[in-house]
């Protein structure tokens, strides 16, 4: 390890639902689909933004084992690579997206990423289907589906992953942006 690198950021039990989507609100979305689907929902629960992780679970009767298994997934979550010079979806969400346009009956269409000014901390992501790009459209491609992305957007939006997850507390598509430099504490607005 050379003395001039610095230390990865890591998740601890200690940290605070709120210090977590503070710290990485890059991934703040997934992170907070994660903390919800352990059990800690920010809103209408014990679970406070401003409860650490371990008090949380621990409030909750989560055993240990709980804890230490969150806190990995977390961990994982922050590990995971993305390529910062494009926009991409993962094969999951890619799925669910086809299945989709076959439901709708749009096989063939792609996807519109864009963001639009709302929730409590300026921006929130929107998704929407598109058949086809306009001239003020940059187009990307990933999994064998475009994604439109107005080209005023672009430097905000790329670098972001588009993912799929499925929770108790609800499925989605969601967003890790790069380029967000802080996050609601539910984690579904974001700012730059």
């Amino acid at each position: 390890m050379s003395c001039c690198k610095q230390p990865s950021k890591k998740i601890h039990r200690q940290m605070t639902i709120e210090e977590i989507l503070n710290m990485f609100p890059h991934k703040s979305q997934r992170l907070a689909q994660e903390i919800t689907q352990a059990g800690l929902h920010c809103v209408g629960c014990q679970a406070a933004t401003w409860e650490t992780l371990e008090a949380g679970m621990l409030g909750h009767g989560m055993p240990e084992a709980s804890i230490i298994k969150l806190v990995d997934r977390l961990n994982a979550l922050l590990e995971e690579k993305t390529d910062p010079s494009t926009i991409t979806i993962t094969p999951k969400a890619a799925e669910k997206f086809i299945e989709y346009l076959t439901e709708e009956k749009k096989q063939g269409w792609g996807l519109r990423f864009a963001e639009e000014l709302a929730g409590c901390n300026g921006y929130e992501y929107t998704l929407d289907l598109a058949e086809k790009a306009t001239n003020e459209d940059h187009v990307f491609e990933s999994c064998g589906i475009n994604i439109f992305v107005n080209k005023a957007l672009v430097p905000r939006l790329i670098g972001s992953q588009i993912d799929y997850v499925n929770g108790l507390q609800g499925s989605g598509f969601k967003i890790s942006n790069p380029n967000a430099r802080s996050s609601c504490g539910c984690g579904t607005s974001h700012n730059y």
